[in-house]
């Protein structure tokens, strides 16, 4: 496609929450947003019964809370998928959910999904990888916390287990909620896509818009944004995600960055072209000229507007003479 693909990142927002999940998928219709994005897993497949949450998940949940605790409330089952997907349709926005497990590749598969989001953290995971790569499909792979080398590893496993690199798109990312505008990094964006000849996008954490709309700019076809209803809710993600005015105002600004990149082709524009003739100027009579005289530096002058001869034909114009009578300010 020619346009930005955007993805809101519902994640986990919805709380475990059918009916909050709706609200999510209501919030990324009415913005614009290509696809909203939850997350599919297993509790008991992801997480280990003692791991501990990331420093920024101790700050917005509790804290006595264990990792597999948080995630297990988070849990959407199979009849929940349907009920999404169905709304999602209604609404005409694409359902998308990240796979963490072999068990939510294989039931996103069985649903019909045509593209699978590989998140950061599943990047160097071999068998995970080799699965999704079985599938065919079209893929998006999220780099948070990886090295160039280790984007290589995982692109080789994709396309070496049947995905083609055409249907591969590449974001970076960096997994700090939020991210710090100086650990953004966002030329390696570009970094990616001219060392793998991959299309590229970013997977955003950091506060605000501008870094989205900025990396548009630079080129990426694809951005994904974790989005809530109300940043104040309870739960892992929701202080470092976009309040729906914030994510409607970003859909917009992309558009129109979009629309304001261009052709790349330089020539003057439908809209300025009636302004040329009065911005840019003509050889003009400076003082009045009799016929027969030669045209010179103190009787020619340069002036609006620019319907006559161009003063890029100055040269030319010096030293001929006068086949009329002008006068001052009369186009040559």
């Amino acid at each position: 496609m020619n346009k930005v693909f955007i993805i809101a990142e519902a994640g986990v927002n919805h709380n475990g929450s059918t009916e909050l999940a709706k609200k999510l998928i209501d919030a990324a219709s009415v913005a614009g947003a290509d696809a909203v994005k939850f997350q599919t897993f297993k509790a008991e497949k992801l997480v280990s019964k003692n791991a501990q949450k990331a420093e920024y998940q101790k700050q917005t949940t509790g804290k006595a809370e264990s990792q597999f605790d948080m995630i297990k409330k988070l849990e959407l089952d199979e009849a929940t998928h349907h009920e999404l997907m169905a709304y999602c349709k209604s609404k005409n926005i694409i359902f998308l959910s990240t796979p963490f497990d072999h068990d939510s590749i294989e039931l996103l598969d069985t649903l019909g999904l045509e593209i699978f989001k590989i998140p950061s953290g599943e990047i160097t995971n071999l068998p995970y990888l080799r699965h999704i790569g079985k599938l065919g499909k079209r893929v998006i792979l999220s780099t948070g916390m990886t090295d160039i080398g280790e984007i290589e590893d995982a692109l080789d496993i994709l396309i070496d287990a049947g995905t083609k690199k055409e249907n591969i798109t590449v974001l970076h990312a960096n997994t700090m909620y939020p991210t710090p505008m100086e650990d953004v990094n966002l030329k390696a964006m570009v970094t990616i896509g001219k060392t793998f000849d991959v299309s590229y996008g970013y997977s955003d954490h950091t506060l605000g818009i501008e870094v989205d709309i900025a990396a548009v700019a630079m080129g990426a076809s694809c951005i994904e944004k974790h989005f809530t209803l109300d940043c104040a809710m309870e739960g892992p993600d929701h202080k470092a995600s976009l309040e729906p005015d914030e994510l409607k105002e970003m859909v917009k600004a992309i558009r129109n960055i979009e629309i304001a990149l261009g052709s790349s082709v330089k020539k003057p524009s439908k809209s300025e072209m009636p302004n040329m003739q009065v911005a840019r100027k003509s050889i003009v009579a400076d003082k009045p000229i009799k016929k027969g005289e030669p045209f010179t530096q103190d009787n020619l002058a340069v002036k609006r507007p620019g319907n006559g001869i161009t003063p890029m034909r100055w040269d030319e114009v010096i030293g001929t003479i006068a086949s009329k009578d002008y006068q001052e300010d009369e186009m040559i």
